[in-house]
């Protein structure tokens, strides 16, 4: 009977758990509906009306709209795949539904072609972390970790590096690392060092876009390092989904015929299409704003935390890369969760969006992204929004 009890405590501490997690998840949803200044506006958070509206006010811009409807990858997502390839300076591209069918397929081609099926990638990449071993589960691929450090590989790992392998895979920026970038030269470097490993590289270029700024170099050059690239267009260009893989003809034409046997032969995917389109027409060119003030932004929230004597703060890194950056902070995530959705609450001023992740006992890191709202804020604003959040936060012993 004591067990019966105990079981049933359980089961109602459980209940309430999920009902407070589904009232903090409607608060923060309503506050940002509700709040007037965010340092970013993405249609992930936004309603199927607001999306639909969005796309139909810009969708003429980019495309007959009288035009026939895409059948098996025709029409408009042929269109899609043309502009990707010009704009990435390859000989072809191919539409993927998914970011991680692309950069299976990508990978497994290279493996029949080296005669290798080990993929050299970071600890901290994104088939790594997020995607539950999917190289080697679907595809039989192995990875091996060339470095575990927040930063990407350096040639010297490259070379120094005691397995053999078919292909490295190089993820830039490196996201969970806190969108982090190699200098150009570094780059080089690397590419040179799987080049004498006669090993094939491999972007992963989610949110390549945005890299041009650091690099000082345009995409195409960019791209024309690798043998091939992903590139996604929802990330950084605010699309539905969708992504593309980018190389050589020969490379592409056999990686439509895996998206084929992955189950990638969507039968119409035009809304996905039209969205990519708009997004290379209308945040492509502004991505590099973005960055900038992202740059004006960490140096305020830097600033900001630092007078109002909150310890041990990390923005990193301290001049963003990317227009995405990681905010750190010595409390645990409900504390600061809570203290981000009251601020937007009782003053429409949403500064820290989205989740908190704990990074040990009582610190947390946050992702911040600086987009067209975000252009609105200057370094005062900044640093009086910090201000006002730093006195929601309990006081340290």
């Amino acid at each position: 009977m004591r067990g019966i009890i105990h079981g049933m405590t359980d089961a109602t501490e459980q209940g309430e758990e999920r009902t407070a997690q589904e009232q903090l998840r409607e608060r923060r949803a309503t506050a940002y509906r509700k709040a007037t200044r965010v340092l970013a506006r993405v249609g992930l958070r936004a309603s199927i009306r607001e999306r639909l509206a969005l796309l139909q006010e810009a969708a003429s811009e980019v495309y007959d709209l009288d035009e026939p409807v895409d059948v098996y990858g025709d029409r408009i997502v042929a269109t899609l795949e043309e502009r990707v390839a010009a704009l990435l300076g390859t000989e072809a591209a191919a539409f993927f539904p998914t970011g991680t069918m692309a950069q299976q397929v990508a990978l497994r081609c290279w493996a029949a072609r080296t005669g290798n099926g080990t993929v050299a990638l970071h600890g901290l990449a994104h088939p790594e972390v997020h995607e539950r071993n999917a190289f080697r589960e679907v595809s039989g691929l192995r990875t091996v970790r060339v470095t575990e450090e927040p930063r990407l590989p350096t040639a010297a790992e490259i070379r120094d590096f005691e397995e053999p392998f078919g292909a490295l895979m190089l993820e830039l920026p490196l996201r969970d690392a806190g969108f982090v970038l190699p200098s150009w030269e570094e780059l080089t470097d690397v590419v040179e060092a799987a080049r004498e490993r006669d090993a094939v590289v491999h972007f992963d270029g989610a949110r390549l876009w945005e890299s041009t700024v650091r690099f000082g170099r345009p995409l195409y050059e960019i791209a024309d390092l690798a043998d091939s690239v992903y590139v996604s267009f929802y990330k950084s260009l605010d699309g539905f989904g969708g992504a593309a893989l980018a190389g050589p003809k020969t490379l592409v034409e056999e990686a439509k015929t895996w998206r084929h046997r992955y189950g990638g032969m969507i039968f119409q995917q035009f809304p996905t299409a039209l969205a990519a389109l708009v997004g290379l027409e209308r945040e492509l060119p502004r991505l590099p704003e973005y960055v900038r003030h992202a740059r004006v932004v960490a140096a305020a929230l830097r600033e900001g935390f630092a007078r109002a004597g909150v310890p041990w703060v990390r923005v990193h890194p301290e001049e963003p890369h990317t227009h995405q950056f990681q905010v750190w902070l010595p409390y645990d995530p409900d504390v600061l969760l809570e203290a981000a959705v009251r601020q937007a609450e009782e003053t429409g001023i949403y500064l820290f969006v989205g989740p908190w992740d704990a990074k040990g006992p009582g610190l947390s890191s946050i992702e911040v992204t600086v987009t067209a709202a975000g252009l609105e804020w200057t370094a005062d604003d900044v640093r009086a929004a910090v201000t006002d959040f730093a006195a929601r936060l309990p006081e340290r012993a």
